[in-house]
């Protein structure tokens, strides 16, 4: 007798992938036994509305995998049911970037090869992040989430509270969650840009004012421009708080600027090398966020980040080691030459 499964389609990924884990599924649950027959490409293809190369595509991958067998004139069967279900893990960034990047490929070479890992982009939009988590909900054994969201903030954090605390990892960013159970792999943004320049304060002195070029195009958390601002007074800095710096703006001689955007960065060289000031003498420049070709650009320039290869291995092993922990990430000083 032929068995059925049941498949529910999502968009959230190929319908051939979502073919094999239903019927992967099926396996593990004891609803599929070795032996049993499946329907055929054409049969399965006109009950889901799928086209046949779709499905043909997904029973070869399961025949590459030894888990269907094909007879020739009667059909497919199961020919094992050996298999262990992956672990599946949704992962979702607010963007991609060089720093994100790290975060991803250290959390993907430390989580174990039988995992399956989804990524998906919210761009910090709340409506985006809502649909992607309801559509999700049950699919997935863990959640790793960075929460940057900066309108409907609120209705971020509803979304979050449906998803079981113990399934929940938050990652770049910590929120207050009700339960308080769940994960956490974050940075403290204010206390951080404090920590980091109290590091840098005899190269600052130095210098007769800070700038923070903050970005208003790319969004960041604000708690950046609070901390420097602590700092400052502390140490009594004259300072200034720059959004964004353009192909028409002016660098100040014998001041140093932290900036935290890439674009506003290449744009602050450019215009030292116009002025004809020169950088680590003239002009002192710290950037956000350590990538390698800053430990290159200009014989180096000087960082103050998170460690992002530890967040993205810190994720992996509160998940490996099936732990709840929140986990404050290290930020540090790395000195250069621009400053």
């Amino acid at each position: 007798m032929e068995i059925q499964f049941d498949i529910e389609f999502k968009e959230s990924a190929p319908k051939y992938i979502q073919i094999i884990k239903s019927l992967l599924q099926a396996i593990s649950k004891g609803k599929l036994k070795r032996g049993d027959k499946i329907p055929s490409i054409n049969q399965l293809s006109e009950e889901y509305l799928l086209s046949r190369d779709t499905v043909e595509k997904a029973y070869k991958h399961l025949i590459k995998d030894g888990v269907l067998i094909s007879v020739r004139g009667k059909g497919y069967f199961i020919n094992r049911v050996d298999i262990e279900t992956s672990l599946r893990i949704l992962l979702v960034f607010n963007k991609i970037s060089n720093y994100k990047k790290q975060i991803y490929n250290a959390f993907v070479e430390n989580i174990g090869r039988n995992v399956n890992v989804d990524l998906h982009i919210h761009h910090s939009n709340t409506n985006i992040f809502k649909n992607l988590i309801k559509n999700s909900l049950g699919e997935y054994d863990y959640y790793v989430i960075m929460p940057h969201f900066y309108e409907k903030a609120e209705d971020a954090i509803e979304t979050l509270k449906l998803i079981p605390a113990e399934k929940l990892i938050l990652l770049d960013k910590d929120v207050e969650l009700p339960s308080k159970k769940h994960s956490s792999v974050y940075q403290n943004f204010e206390k951080d840009i404090v920590f980091a320049l109290n590091e840098a304060t005899d190269l600052l002195k130095v210098y007769k004012r800070l700038v923070l070029i903050f970005p208003t195009i790319i969004r960041y958390p604000k708690e950046i421009i609070k901390g420097f601002r602590i700092f400052c007074i502390q140490h009594e800095f004259q300072h200034e708080i720059m959004y964004d710096f353009h192909e028409n703006s002016v660098a100040v001689k014998d001041t140093a600027y932290v900036v935290i955007e890439e674009n506003d960065l290449v744009n602050l060289i450019k215009k030292c090398r116009e002025q004809q000031l020169v950088i680590g003498k003239d002009i002192g420049i710290i950037s956000y966020n350590e990538t390698p070709l800053k430990e290159i650009l200009l014989d180096g320039i000087t960082t103050i980040s998170t460690d992002h290869e530890q967040m993205g291995r810190t994720a992996a092993e509160l998940i490996n080691e099936n732990k709840r922990a929140l986990i404050k990430n290290p930020f540090t000083l790395i000195r250069r030459k621009s400053l």
